[in-house]
């Protein structure tokens, strides 16, 4: 019987990430977190925190997740720059696609990538807060969350494809490579940790790597690709954005590379 638990609950999981996610992805549309201006006050001011707290945790949380690639790993600057790196971003995803389904103009992509975002940033979170994790209910419903991703990026691209504009709320089909392949990706882990039944040293350290710097990617390509309009002239026509968007896939490779040719002060001492 304790075998068919871990089954149990993935397909409970299951059911209930079919039904949430056929709900909002049919009705993620967003465009800008505005208000009609004969609305009430209350409002207006509650727009106006979210779009506050949105763009200062981005801002607050890509910095700290800067620092948090500098700094040497495991240490306790290197914890702290996590935990302000997590708290803040935890807040800009959970904004940004908690708003989405109930703004206006199309925007089912950016929504997705917000999940996606989020749920990176708690499992590698969950990876580093504990040393000697055994998976249970957590891998379960990630593992389900995971391959909702990659079936919905799969979908996208066919939709993609197949619509008249050639896009899908104007994102072309070879943007949803990047959720086929994330989501892919991160339901190979949850499964390998199922199978295992939790994981240690090395595999922890890189799950917890990978995840938080895939997350920061999402973030960085946002800002630096996804809102060109706003940077100086100078600065969109260089290759810089090009390269702080990429920084974080760049650093998570050379990390993860580090980490499984043997450096055992780092398995040691786990970064948070």
């Amino acid at each position: 019987m304790p075998s068919e638990t871990p089954v149990l609950r993935t397909l409970l999981a299951a059911g209930f990430f079919a039904a949430a996610w056929c709900l909002f992805t049919g009705a993620a549309f967003a465009a800008n977190l505005q208000v009609p201006a004969g609305a009430p006050a209350w409002q207006h001011v509650g727009a106006a925190a979210l779009l506050v707290a949105h763009i200062g945790g981005g801002t607050v949380g890509m910095l700290s997740g800067a620092a948090a690639l500098i700094l040497r790993k495991g240490s306790r600057a290197h914890r702290a720059a996590g935990t302000v790196f997590f708290g803040a971003m935890f807040i800009t995803y959970a904004i940004g696609a908690g708003v989405a389904p109930f703004l206006t103009e199309g925007q089912r992509p950016n929504f997705v990538a917000g999940i996606l975002a989020l749920y990176l940033l708690v499992t590698g979170w969950t990876a580093a807060r504990h040393s000697a994790p055994r998976a249970g209910w957590p891998e379960s419903v990630g593992l389900v969350a995971a391959l909702a991703i990659a079936i919905t990026g799969a979908v996208f691209m066919q939709m993609g494809a197949s619509s008249p504009t050639g896009t899908i709320d104007g994102s072309p089909p070879q943007s949803f490579v990047l959720f086929a392949v994330a989501g892919t990706l991160a339901a190979c882990g949850e499964a390998n940790a199922l199978l295992r039944r939790g994981l240690t040293g090395v595999a922890r350290i890189a799950r917890h790597l990978w995840r938080m710097c895939f997350s920061l990617f999402l973030a960085s390509g946002s800002f630096f690709l996804g809102q060109m309009q706003f940077q100086p002239v100078w600065f969109r026509e260089s290759a810089a954005p090009y390269l702080f968007a990429f920084l974080p896939l760049l650093v998570m490779m050379f990390w993860l590379v580090r980490v499984r040719i043997g450096q055992g002060g780092l398995v040691r001492t786990a970064p948070a």
